[in-house]
C-alpha cells in the first residue's frame, strides 16, 4: 500500500469525477424537464449525487494528504475506501465515460461505454477518436453550426466535438452514435476538458446516457397531442362539449361543418336539443320514463339522462342544420366529472349517419331486387320448353321445373330426394352421364330415354353443366333434358335423303366425267379433221398459179368457217375445265405495266386492221397486282378483242388503271353502239351473243362466262358499264400486291449475301438455267445471281425454250417455275428426264404452289428441291449451294467446266 500524497489521488481523477458528476446532474434536470415520466430520470439524478459525493469525498481526501506525512502507508484505509468507491462510479453500466488524450484518441473507455456502444475497451483505446463512433452527418453539421455560432472555423471531427469544452464553456449536447454492429441510438453527451496543474489540456472526458427512452417518450406524447388534437379538430365527428345545464360551451370544427353553425352561433346559447329533431326528443323522453319508471321531461335532460347515472348511452338521432335540412346521426353522450365526481358537463359526439342509413336502404332494395331476381329465375326455369332439373353431386334431384314433372309424370315433391338415373330407360347410361359432367364439367347433346310413370318413352337429348357456391365450391349438376322425337324422325327421314342426295351426285360426278371425257375425245377427234381442212385449205390458197376469184372466195369461206370451229373448240374445252374445276390458277405478283404491253402487242395488229386507236396507260408508279399471268393475259386479250370486234371503224379503246384500296381496277372501254340494260342482265351467259349471231361479227358467246370465271378464280370481279350510243367500259378487279420480294431479310440473310459477294470469281463459271415467264420473276433472280461471281445465268420464258436451251447450253442447275404457258414445270421436268443428255441435271422447282400437297407432289416429281415463292435468300443460295456440290461431286460440272 502506497503512502497517501498528492500523486496517488491525480489531478485527472478529480477532474473525471468532478465532471461526471457536474454532467449527470444536469442531463437529469434536463431530463426532468423534457419528459412526461420524470420518475424516469430518478436514476440519473441518483448517480449525479453519488459522483458528487464521490467528488467531495476525494477533495476532503485531497487536502487531508496535504496534512499527512509522505509516507503513503500511514492512512492505507482512506486510499481503499477512495479507490473502491472511484471503481464503483467509473465502472457504472448506466452511463459511458470516454476519456482521450489531448489529440482526442481514446484513453479509458468504462464498462457502461462498452454495454451501450458493444465495442470492448481493447478494441478502441489508443485506436480512435470519438467522432469514430458518432453520426458523421451530425458531426458535420455541428461542426457547421459552432463556426456560425463562435466565429471561428471549425473542423468536422473530434474538434467539433469537444471545441467548447477546449474553450472552457460548459457543453452538453444531443447525439447519435454508432454501435459496432452498426445500429444507431441517440444520447445527452456531457463533455468536460481535463487540465493539468498548469491548466493545460491533457485530456477530455465525455460522459454519455443513452437518450432512447426519452426520446420515445417525447415522441409518444406528441402523437397523444396530435391525436388528441386531430380527434377533436377532426371534420368527420362532431364534438359537443356542455356545462351541467346543457349550455354548449365546445363545438368543434366537426360540428361546425355538419350543422352548419359557427361556434359563436352557439357557445353560451343554446342546448343540443335545440338542434335536434323535438318530436324525437319527445318520443325519447316518453320512452325513457317507460323504460327507467322516472318523469322524464322532454328536452336536453332526455338527451343525457342515461349519461347522468352512469349509464352507457349510444342512440340514433335527427340533427338539424342552420339552413333547416337534416340528417341521421348516431350520438354517444358521457358525463363529465371532477375530481369529486360530480357532474361538471356533458359531451356528445356524434357522427352523421347519412352514409350507413344510405347503405341500409340500398341493402333493403338489395334483397327486394334478390327476391325478385329468384322469382324471375324460377320463371324462366318454369316456362322454358326443356325438361330443367338439378342433382347434387350424387345425382339426387334437388330441383325441378313443370317441364320435368310432365316428362316423367310425377309431382315435384316426389322427384325431389331421387335419384336421376331411375327415370331413364338405361340408368347405367343415365349415372354415367352424371360422373361424365362431374369429371368434364359440361355435357352437351347426351342421347337419354325418358320413362314415365305409365310408361311412356320419350327420347331427349341431354345437356349439364356443374354449377358451384361463391367459393367455388362444387354443389352438383344443372340438366336440361329436350325432347327430340321430331327431330330424331326428321333425321331418319333427312338420312334417307342424303343416300338419295349422295346418289344423285355420284350421278352427277360421273356424268360430268364422262362429259369432260367426252369433250377431250370429241376436241381430238375434231381436231384431227380439221387440222386437215385447213391445211389444205392453206395450201390450196397458195397454189401457183393462184386459184381464180370464185376459188379464192370459196377457199376463204372454208378457212373462216375452220378457224371460228378451232376458237369454239377451245373456248368449249376452256369452259369445261373451269366447271370441272381442273384449272389450276397459280398466283403471284407480277407487274401489270408489263401485262399490258404484252396485250398491246398481241392485240395491235387487230387494232391495226379495223383502224381503232389504241390508248394504253403511261405508268408513273408502278401497279402490282397478286394472280397467274397466263389467265390474266387471257382475260384482258378477250375484253380488247371484243372492245375492237364491236367498235365502229376508226373509234378508240382506252385502257386505264386505278389503285382502290385493296384492290387495282382496270377499265376497258370502247366508243362502239353500247349495250341496253336488259342484254347488260344476260351479258355472261353461255352461248347467248346478245342478238349479234346475224351480225358480220363472229363470236360463239362463250368468251365473257369464261373471263368472268378466270377473274373470280383469282379472287376478283369482273363488271360492265354501257349507254346506248356511248359505248361499253370493262372493269376487272384483281387483288393488288407489292412487287416480287425476298423473305423478310435477317441478319442471317445479309450475311449470307455478303458472304456470297466476298468470293473471288473463280477461273470456271457454273451456269444457272432460269425458266420463267414472269418478268418481274426474272428480275429479281437475275438481281440475286449478280452478286455471285462464280454463277452465271440464263434465262427462258417458257418451258419448250427452256428445254432447247437445256440440251444446247447444259447447265450446272435448273431453275424451274411450275405454272408456264403451253408446257408445265411438270412437263419440262419430265422431259429432261428421259432426255439422257439433260437427265443428269438438278432441276430446283421455284413456286407460288405453297401448300404441303404441292410441295410433296413436286418432290414425288423428282425436283431436286422444291422452294416456294416470296424467295428466302439463306434457304435459296443454300439450296443452290447444294445443288451446285451435288453436280461437282457427281462430276458433272468438271467435265463440263473442262468442255468449255
Amino acid at each position: 500500500m502506497q503512502t497517501i500524497t498528492k500523486q496517488s489521488i491525480d489531478r485527472l481523477s478529480l477532474a473525471v469525477f468532478g465532471a461526471s458528476a457536474a454532467a449527470l446532474f444536469i442531463i437529469g434536470v434536463l431530463a426532468m424537464r423534457s419528459n412526461a415520466q420524470a420518475m424516469d430520470a430518478l436514476p440519473v439524478l441518483v448517480v449525479s449525487a453519488l459522483l458528487f459525493v464521490a467528488f467531495l469525498v476525494l477533495v476532503v481526501l485531497n487536502r487531508r494528504v496535504k496534512s499527512q506525512s509522505a509516507n503513503p502507508a500511514d492512512n492505507p484505509l482512506l486510499l481503499l475506501k477512495a479507490g473502491a468507491l472511484q471503481n464503483a462510479i467509473f465502472n457504472s453500466a448506466n452511463f459511458s465515460s470516454i476519456a482521450t488524450d489531448a489529440q482526442g484518441v481514446i484513453q479509458i473507455f468504462n464498462v457502461g461505454a462498452e454495454r451501450m456502444l458493444g465495442y470492448l475497451a481493447l478494441d478502441v483505446v489508443d485506436k480512435i477518436t470519438p467522432a469514430d463512433i458518432s453520426d458523421p452527418q451530425e458531426v458535420i453539421a455541428r461542426a457547421k453550426t459552432l463556426t456560425v455560432e463562435l466565429d471561428t472555423p471549425i473542423s468536422p471531427g473530434f474538434e467539433a466535438l469537444v471545441f467548447k469544452a477546449s474553450r472552457g464553456i460548459e457543453d452538453i449536447y444531443e447525439l447519435t452514435y454508432i454501435r459496432k454492429d452498426g445500429s444507431r441510438f441517440p444520447a445527452v453527451v456531457s463533455v468536460t476538458a481535463l487540465r493539468d496543474a498548469e491548466q493545460t489540456i491533457i485530456g477530455y472526458l465525455l460522459i454519455g446516457t443513452d437518450n432512447t427512452a426519452r426520446k420515445e417518450a417525447e415522441e409518444a406524447l406528441m402523437r397523444a397531442g396530435a391525436l388528441q388534437t386531430a380527434i377533436f379538430n377532426s371534420a368527420n365527428f362532431s364534438s359537443i362539449a356542455t356545462d351541467a345545464q346543457g349550455v354548449i360551451q365546445i363545438f368543434n370544427v366537426g360540428a361546425e361543418r355538419m350543422l352548419g353553425y359557427t361556434a359563436l352561433e352557439v357557445v353560451d346559447k343554446i342546448t343540443p336539443a335545440n338542434i335536434s329533431d323535438p318530436q324525437e326528443v319527445i318520443e325519447r323522453a316518453e320512452s325513457l320514463s317507460q323504460e327507467l319508471g322516472e318523469a322524464i321531461s322532454p328536452g336536453f335532460e332526455a338527451l343525457v339522462f342515461k349519461a347522468s347515472r352512469g349509464i352507457e348511452d349510444i342512440y340514433e338521432l335527427t340533427y338539424i342544420r342552420k339552413d333547416g335540412s337534416r340528417f341521421p346521426a348516431i350520438v354517444s353522450v358521457t358525463a363529465l366529472r371532477d375530481v369529486h365526481d360530480a357532474i361538471i358537463g356533458y359531451l356528445l359526439i356524434g357522427t352523421d349517419n347519412t352514409a350507413r342509413k344510405q347503405v341500409e336502404e340500398d341493402q333493403a332494395l338489395l334483397d327486394q331486387s334478390l327476391r325478385d331476381q329468384q322469382f324471375y329465375t324460377r320463371s324462366l326455369i318454369e316456362s322454358n320448353i326443356d325438361a330443367i332439373m338439378t342433382t347434387d353431386p350424387r345425382g339426387i334431384i334437388s330441383d325441378v321445373n313443370h317441364q320435368m314433372e310432365s316428362l316423367t309424370g310425377c309431382t315435384r315433391d316426389e322427384l325431389i330426394g331421387a335419384p336421376f338415373k331411375n327415370y331413364f330407360t338405361d340408368q347405367k347410361r343415365a349415372e354415367a352421364a352424371i360422373k361424365r359432367v362431374l369429371r368434364e364439367g359440361k355435357v352437351t347433346n347426351y342421347e337419354l330415354t325418358a320413362l314415365a310413370r305409365d310408361g311412356k318413352k320419350t327420347v331427349v337429348s341431354y345437356n349439364a353443366t356443374t354449377f358451384y357456391d361463391r367459393d367455388r365450391n362444387l354443389k352438383g349438376v344443372f340438366a336440361a333434358a329436350r325432347d327430340v322425337t321430331d327431330r330424331k324422325q326428321f333425321e331418319h327421314t333427312l338420312q334417307l335423303n342424303n343416300v338419295e342426295l349422295e346418289s344423285a351426285k355420284a350421278a352427277a360426278e360421273k356424268a360430268n366425267l364422262a362429259k369432260s371425257e367426252f369433250l377431250s375425245s370429241m376436241s381430238h377427234e375434231l381436231r384431227t379433221p380439221l387440222n386437215g381442212v385447213l391445211g389444205f385449205a392453206q395450201l390450196m390458197e397458195s397454189e401457183t398459179p393462184a386459184p381464180s376469184p370464185s376459188q379464192q372466195r370459196s377457199i376463204q369461206q372454208i378457212l373462216k368457217g375452220g378457224w371460228y370451229l378451232l376458237r369454239l373448240i377451245n373456248e368449249i374445252l376452256d369452259l369445261a375445265m373451269i366447271e370441272s374445276g381442273k384449272v389450276t390458277i397459280s398466283s403471284e405478283p407480277m407487274s401489270l405495266a408489263e401485262v399490258l404491253h404484252d396485250c398491246r402487242v398481241l392485240i395491235g395488229p387487230q387494232a391495226t386492221k379495223r383502224e381503232i386507236e389504241l390508248i394504253f396507260p403511261k405508268f408513273d408508279d408502278p401497279y402490282y397486282i397478286h394472280a397467274d399471268l397466263t389467265r390474266v393475259k387471257q382475260v384482258m386479250i378477250n375484253l380488247l378483242s371484243n372492245a375492237i370486234k364491236y367498235n365502229r371503224i376508226g373509234g378508240t379503246v382506252t385502257v386505264r388503271c386505278t389503285l382502290q384500296e385493296k384492290h387495282v381496277r382496270v377499265h376497258v372501254k370502247d366508243t362502239g353502239a353500247g349495250l341496253a340494260p336488259e342484254q347488260i342482265a344476260q351479258l355472261f351467259q353461255p352461248f347467248n351473243r346478245l342478238g349479234q349471231e346475224d351480225s358480220i361479227e363472229e363470236g360463239t358467246g362463250i368468251g365473257l362466262v369464261v373471263t368472268k370465271q378466270l377473274v373470280e378464280l383469282m379472287k376478283g370481279t369482273i363488271g360492265v358499264d354501257s349507254a346506248r350510243g356511248v359505248g361499253t367500259e370493262f372493269w376487272v378487279d384483281f387483288p393488288a400486291s407489292n412487287g416480287p420480294e425476298l423473305g423478310v431479310p435477317t441478319e442471317v440473310a445479309v450475311a449470307r449475301l455478303q458472304a456470297v459477294a466476298a468470293v473471288p470469281a473463280s477461273s470456271v463459271q457454273r451456269t444457272l438455267l432460269y425458266v420463267e415467264d414472269n418478268p418481274a420473276n426474272l428480275a429479281l433472280v437475275e438481281q440475286l445471281i449478280e452478286r455471285r461471281s462464280d454463277l452465271k445465268l440464263l434465262t427462258a420464258v417458257n418451258g419448250h425454250l427452256g428445254i432447247v436451251l437445256a440440251r444446247a447450253c447444259q447447265p450446272d442447275v435448273i431453275l424451274m417455275d411450275i405454272n408456264l404457258p403451253g408446257l408445265s414445270g411438270f412437263g419440262c421436268l419430265k422431259l429432261l428426264q428421259n432426255d439422257p443428255t439433260t437427265a443428269h441435271i438438278p432441276v430446283m422447282a421455284l413456286s407460288a404452289n405453297a401448300v404441303p400437297r404441292d410441295i410433296e407432289k413436286g418432290m414425288e416429281a423428282g425436283f431436286f428441291r422444291y422452294l416456294t415463292k416470296p424467295i428466302k435468300v439463306v434457304e435459296f443460295m443454300d439450296a443452290l449451294d447444294v445443288a451446285l456440290h451435288y453436280a461437282s461431286e457427281h462430276g458433272l460440272g468438271e467435265e463440263r467446266g473442262a468442255q468449255r
